[in-house]
């Protein structure tokens, strides 16, 4: 059942809701860091926010993935002016049991979000000309998003165009297609999404495509076949960037050989902490580094916490359960009584808690491992279904920059983990571009010329 209306708001001038915006964000952001805090006082608290206030001024903050457009698209069916991003969405009440989002313009002001790559994503179930309808709708939504609040959203394709626009307060608004699929086996479709406003491709979501393996499906191509590595010089050939969040160990490292493009992880964390298939392995996060490259933490409690991913683990295996003898013939064509065997089930062994200082964790050993010119931030808002305690929404970005001051970090290494290592990424892969485009035409190549490994 679609979500009813919101109320309709008059998009505020800048000046307006800065006033409205600043002041709340200034307590919620002091609050934030008071309650993460394990001591110190009011001193030195002050002094991380002055100090995260200091870096994100001249240092655009970027998040690598965020799923608001696919929330947009399904909350409202495309009809997204139903919901006022002006408005913050905690505010409102769960609509037939839908929370609130993730984002919304006050919380990204809050946290002082100064570039942010919208993921457009599609599910793995949709394939062939519809994955390519639903791509192209929602990159339509995030340029009626932008058109809709021009004094806070300009859309960004070039790392100087990001700097651009932070100078000017508003936030960059990139673009991300996140999975393989979603290009229909198709360079010249890929060519269209660059176009567009594209300026990265996840080679796979949860399932293997046609010519690369992913993280959570039973290997097939073991890595990339010959069409996945002519996708892979396509992107450093177009200046897109090559994403290897959700791709096999296998697939990561071939990428990593065939690009001449530094490569990014644009919502991944460290698998040496969780063993997630999703996270990334140390020897993988120091090819990524040899390089160039960046990983962008991501907060899905599951791929931050050892516990909670083990959790996960128990929960899916007893939901299992009731689809098999003894238990289907009880639960068959009865969810209420499924639902509450699960809840039962979860009274007895209740949910982790995961916390800000776990993502910090993860930032941490990748910066020892990869180097703090490797690490970014990658949060997957609104694309994930639950937060850690303190990491709740765009709005907290703040609190985790102290809590790496509160760990020793330095200001030029708060600046590079907030934006600079994206950006300068970014800013590499445009150099590969402008040389290979006076040397490389256009890829013919097709799919059908060179099919899959059979497993």
């Amino acid at each position: 059942m679609p979500i009813p209306p919101a109320p309709a708001f008059s998009q505020p001038r800048l000046s307006t809701l800065a006033a409205r915006v600043f002041r709340p964000a200034r307590l919620l952001f002091a609050w934030s860091l008071i309650w993460s805090a394990p001591s110190g006082g009011w001193a030195a608290e002050d002094s991380f926010a002055a100090r995260v206030d200091h870096v994100l001024a001249s240092t655009p903050l970027i998040d690598g993935h965020n799923d608001l457009p696919e929330q947009l698209q399904n909350r409202t069916q495309g009809s997204f002016g139903r919901i006022d991003l002006a408005a913050d969405q905690t505010r409102l009440a769960t609509t037939n049991g839908v929370p609130p989002l993730m984002t919304d313009i006050p919380r990204l002001r809050a946290g002082r979000v100064g570039g942010q790559f919208w993921s457009v994503w599609v599910p793995v179930t949709l394939q062939g000309s519809d994955a390519v309808q639903a791509t192209l709708e929602q990159i339509d939504l995030v340029k009626r998003m932008a058109a809709r609040y021009p004094a806070d959203f300009q859309l960004a394709t070039t790392a100087a165009e990001v700097r651009e626009i932070h100078r000017a307060h508003k936030i960059a608004s990139l673009i991300g297609v996140e999975g393989g699929h979603q290009i229909n086996n198709s360079l010249a479709t890929l060519r269209q999404y660059y176009e567009l406003g594209a300026r990265y491709l996840t080679l796979t979501h949860s399932r293997n495509t046609s010519w690369a393996d992913s993280a959570t499906d039973t290997p097939v191509h073991h890595g990339l076949t010959d069409f996945g590595k002519e996708v892979v010089r396509e992107l450093n050939r177009l200046g897109m960037l090559v994403d290897l969040s959700h791709v096999s160990p296998e697939t990561m490292a071939a990428a990593l050989a065939v690009s001449e493009a530094p490569v990014i992880f644009s919502h991944s964390s460290a698998r040496a902490l969780v063993d997630h298939p999703r996270n990334v392995p140390d020897d993988l996060l120091r090819l990524v580094a040899q390089k160039g490259g960046v990983v962008m933490v991501n907060f899905a409690p599951g791929y931050v916490s050892a516990a909670q991913n083990q959790w996960d683990a128990d929960r899916a295996a007893e939901q299992a359960r009731y689809n098999a003898p003894p238990f289907a013939g009880l639960y068959i064509g009865q969810p209420e009584r499924a639902k509450a065997a699960l809840l039962a089930w979860e009274k007895h062994n209740p949910e982790p808690v995961v916390t800000l200082a776990q993502v910090a964790d993860h930032v941490d050993h990748i910066r020892r491992v990869a180097g703090v010119e490797h690490v970014g931030l990658g949060s997957d808002f609104d694309g994930i279904n639950s937060t850690p305690r303190g990491l709740t929404g765009v709005e907290c970005y703040p609190a985790l920059l102290a809590e790496l001051l509160r760990r020793g970090w330095t200001d030029e290494d708060l600046a590079k983990v907030a934006g600079a290592n994206v950006l300068r990424v970014l800013a590499a892969a445009e150099q590969v571009s402008a040389r290979l485009r006076t040397t490389r035409p256009a890829s013919e190549s097709r799919w059908k010329d060179a099919p899959p490994v059979k497993p």
